[in-house]
C-alpha cells in the first residue's frame, strides 16, 4: 500500500466570496486542507499567524490592501508560507511586481482546477510555479541575455555567487524544478536545495524565481527587480 503524503494546508485570500468557495472546493477535493480564508489583504498577517499554512493563495487585486502589499508585509514576518499569486490579469508588470514582492508562484484564476492544485502543491513544497504566460515572460527575460551570459561583466550580484550557484539560478530561470536541476547537474536534490538556499541568502531574496530574475537582470547589466 502506497504511503499517504502529508496533507498540504492552505489559506485563501480573495475579495470574492464565490471565488473563495470555488477554490476551497477544488482544493479540498484534491486532498488539500483549507485552514483559513480572508476577503482582503489587511487580514493576511492575522490568518497566517493563526493557521500557519503551507501555502497562501493570494488574489493580487483587492479593495483595501492589494495582494502585492500583503505579500511584502508577510515576507517581513517570521512566517514563511509559500505564496501563490492568483489574478485574472497576468500582465508582465503584474508578474514582475508579484515576483519582486516575494511570491513563489503565479497562476491565472481561470486555470483548470488540476493546474491550480498542482501549482498550490508545488509552492507548498518550496518549488516555483508559473502560469504559461508568466513562464514565457521569465524565459524571454533569460533568453534575452544571449551570448553575453557566457561572459558576464563585473557585477556585485554575480560576484557574490559561486559558479555552481549561478548555474542553478539560471536553470531555475529556465523553468526547471529542483529535481530537474538535480538530474541536469547530476547532483542530489538536497544539494540543489542547499545551493538555492545559499543563492537566496546571498541575494537577499525570498524565493527561487525572484533570485533567478535578479541574476538574469545582473547578466543584462541591470541592478534590481524594480
Amino acid at each position: 500500500m502506497a504511503a499517504v503524503d502529508k496533507s498540504v494546508t492552505a489559506v485563501i485570500i480573495d475579495d470574492d466570496a464565490l471565488v473563495r468557495q470555488l477554490l476551497g472546493t477544488i482544493l479540498r477535493a484534491s486532498g488539500v486542507e483549507v485552514v483559513g480564508e480572508a476577503d482582503d489583504g489587511d487580514q493576511v498577517l492575522d490568518v497566517v499567524a493563526r493557521t500557519n499554512p503551507d501555502v497562501v493563495l493570494m488574489d493580487l487585486r483587492m479593495s483595501r490592501i492589494s495582494g502585492i502589499e500583503a505579500t511584502r508585509a508577510l515576507r517581513r514576518r517570521s512566517e514563511r508560507p509559500g505564496i501563490l499569486a492568483m489574478t485574472s490579469f497576468d500582465t508582465e508588470a503584474a508578474i514582475l511586481d508579484a515576483v519582486s514582492a516575494g511570491v513563489n508562484g503565479f497562476i491565472a484564476k481561470d486555470a483548470p482546477p488540476d493546474e491550480i492544485v498542482q501549482a498550490a502543491r508545488l509552492v507548498a513544497q518550496g518549488e516555483g510555479s508559473l502560469s504559461p504566460r508568466a513562464t514565457r515572460f521569465v524565459l524571454n527575460q533569460v533568453n534575452q541575455v544571449g551570448a553575453a551570459s557566457s561572459k558576464p561583466g563585473p557585477s556585485p550580484v554575480l560576484d557574490s555567487l559561486t559558479d555552481r550557484e549561478l548555474e542553478v539560478a539560471l536553470l531555475v530561470g529556465k523553468g526547471y524544478t529542483n529535481q530537474e536541476i538535480a538530474d541536469q547537474l547530476m547532483v542530489s536534490l538536497a544539494t540543489v536545495k542547499t545551493h538555492l538556499s545559499s543563492v537566496m541568502t546571498r541575494l537577499g531574496t525570498t524565493n527561487r524565481t525572484q533570485a533567478a530574475l535578479m541574476v538574469d537582470r545582473a547578466l543584462r547589466g541591470e541592478s534590481s527587480l524594480k
